[in-house]
């Protein structure tokens, strides 16, 4: 009767361990997936008692750790991961942090713990490289992969550890694309985004964080780049539109790059800044196609960018599904692919790589790879042509 027990205890807990295998944090315990193998301890030899007993073994999983499955980006990027690592039979689980550092050190701290063998992180804190290198000392004193990725982190952190690489962007040239299309689109279309007709074009922009090399970047390009096409073109520069404001850029101040957050700075600045004021903001530039696609309510909301109405340029980063179909409803002008399936695919080869030993490179495209401790997934224009 106790080897029947055992056997449907073993059993029990293998199809427990198989379900497990690539759930979300949130709707699955946080154990590492498991296999039991058909060599260790046969049920037949082992007392009932032993059998419920036994702790789950290590099945060698992968922990994604990603900074917020609100960011529609992110759950791009989380989707196509899923994907690349269920095509390869790679056992995983996904982790929420929400938004909270200290939520995603303790999810590590649980991942580690529980023998996971690569560790896969969207660092949620990334204005210091203070927490890079407490994520990568646990992983390190663990013996642990660690494959930072889509959020930029220190060269000089992570080269501290021969099994820790970033995957993510050239994150400069997103903002001096972004620019360049705003700028030249500008040139060809001067007089009808002119719509006071003072011969400056004033605009917003939406910054996504403080302290993101990625949001800096764009913010600072994105203006610059755009700049420099109409100087060329002998025309004035960009103008911000509030003259108080030294910054010259807003804010959200959660840090979550929302299109909430986009749609409440534009609805405030617009109730000041009208046609009607002889004063209108004329272009909308955005860190992220969120916020892009947040100021496009508010436009709306205005009677602006609707079929037949005036249309405010606005211009994103990401090349989302909501974007992708705002520029080809025309409420949209453009935005730069953040290639996610790329991302994706390429932390998914890397993760192999470490798992089965061979060179942390091996089947990355070697034009993207630099130096010892880094790949970056080639940005694109999108406007829908």
């Amino acid at each position: 009767m106790k080897k029947k027990i055992a056997l449907l205890l073993v059993a029990a807990m293998t199809v427990a361990s198989l379900v497990a295998c690539g759930s979300s944090a949130e709707d699955a315990p946080a154990a590492a997936e498991t296999e039991t193998p058909a060599e260790e301890a046969p049920a037949e030899e082992a007392p009932a008692e032993e059998a419920a007993e036994a702790p789950a073994a290590d099945a060698g999983s992968v922990a994604v750790f990603y900074y917020t499955y609100g960011d529609t980006y992110i759950s791009s990027v989380r989707s196509a991961l899923d994907a690349a690592l269920d095509g390869a039979g790679v056992a995983y689980q996904d982790y929420d942090s929400n938004n909270s550092q200290t939520t995603q050190t303790e999810q590590i701290d649980t991942a580690i713990a529980q023998g996971a063998k690569v560790l896969v992180v969207n660092q949620v804190d990334t204005g210091s490289d203070d927490t890079t290198k407490n994520i990568i000392e646990k992983a390190q004193a663990a013996d642990i992969p660690v494959i930072f990725f889509n959020r930029s982190v220190s060269e000089e952190v992570v080269t501290t550890y021969d099994k820790a690489v970033f995957v993510g962007t050239d994150y400069e040239m997103a903002g001096h694309m972004q620019g360049e299309m705003i700028g030249n689109y500008l040139v060809e279309n001067y007089d009808t985004v002119d719509l006071n007709g003072d011969g400056v074009i004033s605009y917003v922009m939406f910054k996504g964080q403080e302290g993101n090399a990625e949001a800096d970047a764009r913010t600072q390009f994105g203006v610059e780049d755009a700049d420099k096409v109409l100087a060329e073109a002998g025309k004035e520069p960009l103008s911000f539109y509030d003259s108080n404001n030294s910054d010259k850029y807003l804010v959200d101040k959660d840090g979550a790059w929302s299109a909430a957050a986009a749609t409440d700075y534009l609805q405030t600045a617009m109730s000041q800044y009208s046609e009607a004021n002889n004063n209108m903001i004329e272009l909308v530039i955005a860190n992220n196609d969120e916020m892009a696609i947040g100021s496009v309510t508010a436009l709306q909301n205005a009677g602006y960018n609707k079929e037949g109405a005036t249309v405010i340029p606005v211009f994103g980063v990401d090349a989302t599904d909501a974007a992708k179909d705002a520029i080809a409803a025309g409420s949209m002008i453009g935005t730069i692919k953040q290639d996610a399936e790329g991302m994706a695919n390429t932390i998914a080869q890397i993760a192999q790589n470490f798992q089965g030993g061979a060179d942390k490179f091996a089947d990355v495209d070697a034009a993207n790879v630099v130096g010892t401790w880094r790949v970056n997934i080639p940005y694109a224009t999108y406007t829908g042509e």
